[in-house]
C-alpha cells in the first residue's frame, strides 16, 4: 500500500466504450418498441469508467485497454487524456470497431445495458506483458470482464508475483479458474455476480453473507458484495460487516458501482481501513447516482465534501 504523501498509482486494465443512452419512461418488456425521450453518447466502459473515478478520486492512473481507429476511439482517449490517465498502454486495433454499449435508463434511474465489444475483445497478453513493469510497481491492479478472461488472468498473476494487491470486479460475470480466486485481494460483486460465481441466489443482506463466506472459501483474500440501495456486504481479513447505504435521490444508477469501485481502490491504495475505504466509495456513488451518464456523473474528491448525504 502507499505509505507516502504521493497519489498512489492505480493500474487500470479492462475496457473503453462509447456509450449510447436512450431516455424512456420505462425499461421496454420483451418484444416491445418504447418511445423514448433523448439521446446521447456518453464515454464510458468499466474499465474506463473506473480509471476515471480513480483519477477524479485521488490516484495516478494507467490504463491498459484497445480502442477503435474510428471517431470513437478518438473521443474515448481524448476524454480519458484530459483525465490525466496514462494511455502508452492503450493500443489502437486497426479495422476495428470501438466498444459501444447501448443502455437504456428509466425515469426511476434503472437501466438496461447491452455490450459490443469491438476492439476491446483484442486485448491479449502482449499487451498485458508490455505493461509488466508498470502493473509490478503500482500501489493497486485493478481489473473488469469487459475484456477477455486470458489477458485479465495474465495481468492478475503478474501482480501477484509482484506483490500488487489485485481489485477484480467480475462484470460481466463469468466462472473463474479457481487458480484466480487465490490472486485476488478484493473481489467486488453486485448481486447478479456473487449468485453466479457461488451458485446461491443472492436477494439482499442474508444472502450476501453466505455469498461472500462462500468467496472467501475459494481464497479470496476480501470480498464485498454490493446491495445497491441496501449497502454493501464486506468480509476479509479486517473481519466482516455491514454498510448501510447513503440515502440519496437517484436519477441514473449508470457507472454507480464503477465509481465505487475506483473511490474505493484509491482509498485502500492510501492505507485506509476497509470500513473507511467503502464509506468513501459509498459516498463517491452516491453522487454519481443524481446524476445522468458514465463518466459525467463521476465527481471529484473536493465534490464529495459538497454533497453530504444522511445514511439510510
Amino acid at each position: 500500500m502507499n505509505s507516502s504523501a504521493a497519489a498512489p498509482l492505480i493500474v487500470v486494465v479492462g475496457s473503453a466504450n462509447m456509450d449510447l443512452v436512450v431516455h424512456a419512461p420505462r425499461l421496454p418488456s420483451r418484444g416491445e418498441t418504447l418511445l423514448g425521450d433523448r439521446f446521447e453518447t456518453v464515454n464510458g466502459g468499466k474499465g474506463a469508467n473506473q480509471a476515471v473515478a480513480a483519477a477524479r478520486l485521488g490516484a495516478q492512473v494507467a490504463m491498459v485497454g484497445c480502442v477503435g481507429t474510428d471517431g470513437f476511439g478518438t473521443a474515448l482517449c481524448d476524454a480519458l487524456y484530459r483525465e490525466r490517465i496514462d494511455l502508452a498502454h492503450v493500443h489502437l486495433i486497426a479495422g476495428q470497431a470501438s466498444g459501444i454499449a447501448a443502455i437504456t435508463v428509466s425515469s426511476e434511474g434503472a437501466n438496461s445495458i447491452v455490450v459490443a465489444p469491438g476492439a476491446n475483445a483484442q486485448l491479449n497478453a502482449v499487451h498485458v506483458d508490455a505493461a509488466t513493469d508498470l502493473i509490478a510497481r503500482a500501489d493497486m491492479l485493478v481489473c473488469q470482464l469487459e475484456v477477455p478472461l486470458a489477458p485479465i488472468a495474465r495481468a492478475i498473476d503478474i501482480a501477484a508475483r509482484n506483490g500488487t494487491p489485485v481489485l477484480l470486479n467480475p462484470a460481466p460475470a463469468q466462472p473463474l479458474p479457481d487458480v484466480l480466486y487465490r490472486q485476488i485481494d478484493y473481489l467486488l460483486v453486485n448481486e447478479t455476480e456473487a449468485a453466479l460465481l457461488t451458485g446461491i441466489p443472492v436477494n439482499g443482506v442474508p444472502c450476501a453473507r453466505f455469498a461472500a463466506d462462500a468467496l472467501l472459501g475459494k481464497g479470496v483474500r476480501n470480498v464485498l458484495v454490493t446491495l445497491g440501495a441496501q449497502g454493501v456486504i464486506w468480509a476479509g481479513e479486517q473481519g466482516s460487516g455491514y454498510m448501510t447505504a447513503p440515502s440519496t435521490r437517484v436519477v441514473d444508477t449508470t457507472a454507480a458501482g464503477d465509481t465505487f469501485a475506483g473511490g474505493f481502490a484509491v482509498e485502500r491504495a492510501n492505507g485506509a481501513p476497509m470500513q473507511q475505504a467503502i464509506a468513501f466509495g459509498q459516498r463517491a456513488a452516491a453522487v454519481s447516482v443524481t446524476r445522468s451518464g458514465a463518466q459525467t456523473s463521476i465527481p471529484f474528491r473536493a465534490e464529495l465534501e459538497e454533497h453530504r448525504v444522511s445514511p439510510a
